[in-house]
This record gives structure tokens, sequence and C-alpha cells, in this order.
């Protein structure tokens, strides 16, 4: 309520309809009754519904037609001097004076409710920024799904990079939710970020964010000194030219000396991920040894070992966290990716995406008790045009954004 008052929201017609409706309904009540019969209730329950939904205007006339139709009914019944019409005049006129200051505090709230959702939104955009829709020649779409209502961010993770070793990918979820796990998703993406460039190969990123949340969480201390740790799958897709992509050729040892056309994985205990080719099959990537998760590397001493899986041109490797994988529907029965998308063939990632994101919505009646974060990479097809859109982060509470609808607007423009 407050949220969409300090947000700009306009209610329905219907629901800015409901207190005058209230008064008229008052009003018909006293008319047809004898009276003995009173419609007080309905007058004192018009400005308090004006409080809810209304401006302060708003709740300040309607108050005052409440007082008026009390007063103006009496006078017609002609008991306007009697004890009766006084007692009811005066709760109408006290709970009126409530529901103005209702109003006001109701508003106050949404508006500092809307400034911290400003605050919020310019912390995700720092923390989990959106990657590019075209990097190195891959097309790419990113979702992020928040469980709760009124959250942007949680412990779920992805981001892309360009570097001089290829287009560098992570996914992972950060053990716990609330602050601590945002805390520690800004020190993986960070880290992330410096060693996808520094590191030549994906078993020292890997490496480095083992060690970085190993430091986390002894400033942290407590639980999470001993018990935090992150699932992830990381990725490298090397330039199609075999050499720096956007750097520039690379002159580093082993930079950009993957095959063109395959994707190196390193998964560190993460669901596994997808790939969806151009005509409908899909394939699962699973490790060939399974590994711990980040921040667990001391109880296993063997070393990461990345495999090398085919990237054909028209394939969308899909990666996500188990926030997909764990949805539930009405029966307890989890989602299953696999199932839901073999044989079905989408033209972009942002497509993928947005089939994706309505399934299992539908398929868990709008709720989710985790959050939810999708990655998807697409290598083009000879020919295949460019269609640039921007991908917006999603809040679970809503069923569609508003760059959601821009850009079907711009498919049905360019249709």
């Amino acid at each position: 309520m407050g949220r969409e008052q300090g947000a700009g929201y306009r209610p329905p017609w219907f629901l800015r309809l409901l207190p005058a409706a209230t008064l008229l309904a008052g009003v018909a009540l006293d008319a047809l009754t004898p009276p003995r019969f009173t419609a007080v209730s309905f007058y004192a329950a018009a400005p308090l519904i004006a409080a809810a939904i209304a401006s302060w205007v708003v709740t300040l006339l309607t108050g005052i037609g409440a007082i008026l139709a009390t007063g103006a009914l009496h006078y017609y019944d002609d008991n306007i001097t009697e004890a009766t019409a006084f007692t009811e005049t005066s709760t109408v006129v006290t709970v009126s004076a409530v529901a103005l200051v209702i109003n006001r505090v109701v508003r106050r709230s949404g508006e500092r409710l809307a400034s911290a959702r400003v605050v919020a939104e310019a912390a995700q955009r720092a923390v989990l920024p959106t990657p590019q829709d075209r990097i190195a020649g891959l097309h790419i779409a990113a979702r992020y799904e928040a469980a709760q209502a009124e959250a942007f961010i949680g412990g779920d993770l992805f981001a892309v990079q360009d570097t001089p070793h290829g287009i560098r990918l992570i996914v992972g979820d950060v053990r716990g939710k609330g602050m601590g796990a945002v805390e520690s998703v800004a020190v993986l993406i960070g880290t992330f970020r410096e060693a996808a460039e520094q590191e030549r190969t994906l078993e020292q990123v890997a490496e480095r964010l083992e060690r970085a949340l190993r430091r986390e969480g002894v400033r942290r201390a407590g639980l999470d000194a001993v018990e935090g740790f992150t699932t992830a799958v990381l990725g490298e897709i090397p330039h199609p030219d075999g050499g720096g992509g956007a750097h520039g050729p690379s002159t580093r040892k082993g930079a950009g000396g993957g095959v063109p056309g395959t994707v190196r994985l390193l998964n560190r205990g993460h669901p596994d991920p997808l790939l969806l080719h151009a005509d409908g099959r899909l394939d699962v990537l699973p490790p060939a040894q399974a590994a711990l998760p980040l921040g667990m590397g001391d109880l296993g001493g063997w070393p990461d070992r990345p495999e090398s899986f085919p990237l054909p041109a028209g394939s969308t490797l899909l990666l996500y966290t188990d926030g997909l994988s764990e949805a539930r529907d009405g029966r307890g029965v989890f989602y299953d990716p696999v199932e839901r998308l073999s044989g079905r063939i989408f033209a972009e990632p942002d497509d993928l995406l947005d089939a994706l994101v309505a399934d299992v919505r539908r398929y868990t009646g709008g709720g989710s008790s985790d959050d939810m974060a999708l990655l998807a990479v697409q290598r083009p097809a000879a020919g295949q045009p460019e269609r640039r859109r921007t991908v917006p982060v999603v809040r679970g509470d809503r069923k569609e954004s508003v760059r959601g609808a821009g850009r079907r607007a711009d498919r049905e423009h360019r249709a």
C-alpha cells in the first residue's frame, strides 16, 4: 500500500470509487430505513478507506462529505438536536481527522520506501550489473528473480567478462540469505572480475575465488567462518579468432588458447549447465568428477579440472541456480528444466529466459521459496540478425517488467 503510493502507484478505478460508493451506500441505508437504524459505520468507514488508497485532499473531501451526510440525514429525520445525532456526528468528525493523520503517515512511509527502493536498485546495479547483450560476437541474456517481493538481490550471482583469455563467465549461489549473502556476492563478483583479467586459467580463477571466500569467512567469523561456501560454475569461451577479442592480440602465454566453437566449464558443486541446440535438442553438461563448492577447499585436496564441450553455431548455453531446479508445484514436485525445455527452439537468449521465467511462474503458481539467477549465452549461427535489447533484472513480485514490455513492443515493431 505505502509502496505503491510512494512509487506513484495509481489504484484501479473501482478502488478509487470505493470511498464515494461507501458514502452513497450509507445515504441509501439512512434514507430507506426508519430513523432508529443508523448508517454511521458507512460514514466513518469512507474516510478511512480514502486514507489508504487516495491523496490527502481526497481523504479530506471524503471526510467533509461524510460529516455533511451525517448532519443532513439527522436534519431530514428531524432529530438533529438529540444526543444521538451529536454522538454520531462527533464520531464521524473524529474518524475523519484520524483518517487524515493516517493518510499522512502512509504517504510518508511510502516515500521513504520509494527512496529505499531507489537505493536498492542502485546497489543492485553496482553489485550485480546486467551483462552487455553482445560480447565478442556472443548473444547474452541474464535474469535475477528474487523470491522475496521487496528484494532486488540476494545470494545468487552472475557475471560475464571479455578478457584476453576469452569470454569468461560465472553463475553461483552463496549459502545463506540476507545481508551476509549479499556481502559475499559483492566479494565474489569483484574478485571474479579481477581474476578473470589476470589469471591465465580457470583453475587459477577458481583458486582466487576460494581465497577470497576464505578471507571473507574469517572477517565475518561466526558460522560463516566454517560453513560459508558458494556453489558455482565458471566458464570460458575462446574468442572466435583465437585471439584477444576486444583486447587485441594477446601476448600472454596460453591466452586465447582454447578451440573456437567450444566452452570450458569448471563446476564447483553447482547444477549442471544445459546446452540447447538450434534444432531443439538438449544436452546436460555434467562434470566428469564432482567437486566441492567454493569455500570448502580445505576439505578436499584434489585439483580443479575444467572440461571442454562443443558450442555449435546457433546453440545456447544455459546456466542457472537451484532456484530453478528446486522450484516446486502445488504437489511438491521439483521443476525439471531438461524436461520442460527439450524440443523447444528459441531464436534469442532473451526469448529463452522470457519463456523459462514465465513457465516457472505457472509451474509454481507465482510463488517461489528461493532466488533464481539465469544466464544464457548463445553462439549465433551464420547470418543470424543482430537484435540489441536491454535485459533487466526482474523482481520476484512482478509478473512482467516494464523493460520486458518494451522488448515485446520492439519485437512487434521490427516484425
